[in-house]
């Protein structure tokens, strides 16, 4: 397994592989890999012929400064965990292998940014948007695999290679969810014992009020009783927990095919997200 740390090198292996027409699929990560990012590794190496897993903390998607230094940063433990899974290489640049002294670019898709995750963390998808494309055109993948645990993210990344006729395929995997429900994610290390117990209540109501928003529950209720629910259980605030489009991302005041529950919610100084189909 290769690393680079440098778009030179890794562009002239991918050159190589390119012309003797092999696949090249990528899994981009931040680091701090757990068992839903190798998830996408293996959906990867299924479908692809060869694998790059991207490992960059980038800092252009971070709003609040004490997010981005407390961010696990463990690429030797990552190399590791990869080891096994038959990637290719990783390519962890360093920041300023990104983004030098003179960058001058950002790219933004409109709507589907600018709402639930876009209204709490501004510029957080204008940064997303800005390194994959650029991660895209580093490793000129022909896929590129996304969990969907971040689905907001997921449908900005469609958007953006839709719009701009990236020649990448989008690839979403399932959310990984340990035995107890809770979404898979590198910021679950920072949650306490205590936290990490209850954590999973997040989940747990959420398919509460899935399952009644299905059966015809009005939507308002539903969702205020779920907020209840959780701040009886001990959670902080809750930044948004909504009924949407699943593509659009448009509220809906009723279930209408396809739809999707999303939720942000605090736990102590660790924020949760979560979403699931209804």
């Amino acid at each position: 397994m290769k690393i680079w740390h440098d778009v030179a090198s890794l562009r002239a292996d991918v050159a190589g592989w390119k012309r003797q027409g092999l696949s090249v699929g990528v899994v981009p990560t931040m680091g701090a890999l757990h068992e839903g990012h190798l998830s996408l590794v293996e959906a990867a190496r299924a479908a692809s012929d060869r694998v790059i897993v991207t490992i960059f903390v980038n800092p252009k998607q971070f709003n609040n400064p004490d997010d981005l230094a407390n961010y696990p940063r463990t690429e030797e433990r990552d190399a590791a965990l990869l080891a096994p899974y038959g990637v290719d290489g990783i390519f962890a640049p360093a920041p300023a292998e990104v983004y030098p002294a003179d960058f001058a670019t950002t790219v933004s898709v409109s709507g589907l940014s600018e709402t639930l995750e876009g209204t709490f963390r501004p510029g957080h998808f204008d940064g997303m948007a800005t390194v994959v494309t650029k991660l895209f055109g580093m490793t000129q993948a022909d896929r590129a695999f996304f969990g969907e645990k971040d689905w907001q993210q997921l449908q900005v990344v469609r958007r953006l290679v839709a719009d701009l006729n990236i020649a990448v395929e989008i690839v979403g995997c399932p959310t990984v969810r340990d035995a107890d429900g809770l979404a898979m994610s590198s910021r679950n290390m920072r949650l306490t014992a205590a936290e990490r117990a209850l954590a999973p209540v997040l989940n747990t109501a959420m398919r509460e009020a899935a399952v009644a928003l299905r059966a015809g529950a009005p939507v308002a209720d539903t969702l205020a009783a779920a907020e209840a629910r959780l701040a009886a259980a001990g959670f902080g605030r809750v930044e948004y927990l909504e009924l949407r489009g699943a593509a659009d991302l448009a509220p809906q005041g009723a279930v209408q095919d396809p739809a999707r529950l999303l939720a942000a919610v605090w736990l102590g100084a660790v924020r949760l997200i979560d979403n699931i189909a209804v």
